[in-house]
């Protein structure tokens, strides 16, 4: 390791390469591995040595199912660069996730308009630049201006992404819903692309740790399970053994709830992001 670089998780796992140089793997398969991650780096150890800087990632952690090994395993985080894709699988998802989250944006400078909505109400408020905190439950920002603010991370409601131009550069700026003193705020955060690349994962992570309380029961559960398997929603009803009243009932509240989204007709949806995570965390409790 280099001088000053610090290691933040070590653990056996797996990872499957889905992209080399800029051309996707269809036959790629999954290998056992020594999972290494710094603050600098992510380290694969198999039969040989693959790393990958922190600084390169262009998108973090939403599936890429290359084949069919790839879409049938429940959680995975996919580290992508120009032309790499790499999904990587680990006994603590979560952990992992985390620590990366962590070996990317803390003490990274960000630039923050907090609160930019307040009550639904566009305040004036200018970008500040703020240094940045992960935690195991919550995002903290220590602003230039002094304020500290906090988004817990399973009270993120929502989050929008917008392009525009802050600090004379065209930039990915996130607009975060959450709660502050029990009203609803919008933060914006913005930066540099390797800051914002990790930080829209773990803003979308956030969302789905908010989703996740649904009280879904078990014949909803049955009905992502048999979409994520493939199932065509007009076959729905029969696969479950439900009426097609009950399933367009269950339709309509998925739908609400951002689980699935409307195609064509409202009988015609498939699985959001969230709502393949849904149902890879049923797979997993299987």
């Amino acid at each position: 390791m280099s001088q000053g670089e610090r290691k933040l998780y070590d653990e056996r796992g797996k990872f499957m390469q889905a992209v080399k140089d800029g051309h996707e793997i269809r036959d790629a398969d999954w290998n056992a591995c020594r999972v290494v991650l710094t603050t600098e780096r992510v380290v694969l150890i198999g039969d040989e040595k693959r790393s990958i800087d922190i600084d390169t990632l262009g998108r973090v952690n939403d599936r890429f199912d290359v084949n069919q090994s790839a879409a049938v395993e429940g959680s995975y985080t996919s580290l992508r660069t120009d032309d790499m894709v790499f999904l990587v699988s680990t006994p603590d998802q979560d952990t992992f996730e985390t620590a990366l989250y962590k070996a990317s944006l803390n003490n990274g400078i960000l630039l923050v308009q907090h609160p930019a909505v307040e009550g639904g109400v566009v305040q004036d408020v200018e970008w500040t630049k703020a240094k940045t905190k992960i935690s195991e439950d919550a995002i903290r920002f220590a602003m230039a201006d002094g304020q500290k603010v906090r988004i817990d991370r399973d009270d993120i409601g929502d989050v929008e992404t917008d392009k525009r131009t802050v600090d004379g550069q065209d930039r990915t700026v996130y607009e975060v819903e959450h709660t502050e003193d029990d009203r609803s705020v919008e933060t914006h955060l913005t930066g540099e692309s390797h800051h914002t690349a990790v930080m829209g994962a773990l803003l979308e992570e956030g969302v789905e740790r908010h989703r996740a309380n649904l009280d879904l029961d078990g014949v909803e559960k049955q009905v992502i399970m048999a979409l994520h398997s493939g199932v065509s929603p007009f076959d729905i009803p029969e696969f479950v053994d439900q009426d097609v009243e009950r399933v367009e009932e269950i339709f309509d509240r998925l739908i609400e709830y951002d689980v699935i989204e409307v195609e064509r007709e409202r009988t015609e949806v498939a699985l959001t992001p969230e709502g393949r995570q849904a149902a890879g965390e049923s797979i997993g409790d299987r």
